[in-house]
């Protein structure tokens, strides 16, 4: 976000949650969608977040198989709600921590609330809403300290950590020497002293995986990155974004807005 911060759309601008669950259901029962993840912004400022999971979670595939239900944050009030979220449906969080270093976590995010975020992860992992993952957007200012802390922070803890090459996403001021590559963070790793061997990319998902092996001091796992910039998968990629305000995305750079059809008609699961 930026340090001006952001204009916020007006009640009347959104979706409702009924109207989201109605669009929901019309993917899932009649799309063949069966993966759905709550994203933002930062869907902990819902207030009727819980309520979301729920209905969600009442949705069931072709196979009658309920949808498996992810939830991205920042983790800030994730203490709080875990259980709730987990009670109502909620498989899994993936959490947006860009170091384990509190000075540059406050820095990065303008907040100095890294504790907080790393009580989140904690009564996630409690509550059973795992695998964890931990998504850190690739900084040039800080990736050689970043890269090789977060790694072994997350092998010891069982996160599922991925780097995010940094990209540009709406009207967010971005240039070509602000990337950090993919091969730049596995050289980072390399020099640290972490022994990688690549997975690819298990079911088409966003992230390449490499398998990270143990040592004396340190259990082994996976880390992944997502490389958007230098290793683009658009071309395998079926994944569709749902904006609050009703844009469906099938990339990052433009849209269609359902809203006015959304709002004027009753869509319903027998309309044809």
């Amino acid at each position: 976000m930026p340090a001006q911060g952001l204009e916020w759309l007006k009640n009347e601008q959104l979706l409702t949650l009924e109207e989201l669950v109605r669009l929901a259901r019309i993917g899932v029962e009649r799309l063949g969608i069966e993966r759905i993840r709550i994203t933002g912004g930062e869907p902990l400022l819902r207030r009727d977040l819980e309520q979301l999971v729920a209905a969600l979670a009442q949705l069931r595939t072709h196979a009658g198989v309920k949808p498996d239900l992810a939830l991205t944050t920042n983790g800030l009030g994730l203490d709080r709600r875990a259980a709730q979220l987990r009670s109502a449906g909620l498989d899994r969080v993936n959490v947006s921590l860009d170091s384990i270093d509190a000075s540059v976590y406050a820095t990065t995010t303008r907040r100095d609330r890294f504790a907080d975020a790393l009580r989140g992860i904690q009564a996630a992992a409690a509550v059973g809403l795992s695998p964890i993952k931990v998504n850190a957007v690739a900084m040039a200012d800080t990736i050689e300290q970043v890269a090789p802390s977060l790694l072994d922070k997350s092998l010891r803890e069982g996160w599922q950590l991925r780097f995010i090459e940094h990209m540009p996403l709406g009207a967010q001021a971005w240039s070509r020497q602000a990337i950090v590559s993919a091969q730049r963070i596995l050289d980072i790793f390399a020099a640290n002293g972490f022994e990688l061997t690549e997975l690819g990319r298990p079911d088409r998902r966003p992230a390449q995986l490499w398998q990270v092996a143990p040592t004396a001091t340190r259990p082994g796992g996976t880390v992944g990155i997502i490389a958007s910039i230098t290793r683009p998968f658009c071309d395998d990629c079926d994944r569709t974004r749902l904006t609050a305000a009703a844009i469906a995305e099938l990339g990052i750079q433009a849209g269609t807005s359902l809203f006015a059809v959304i709002k004027a008609t009753a869509i319903t699961l027998e309309a044809r």
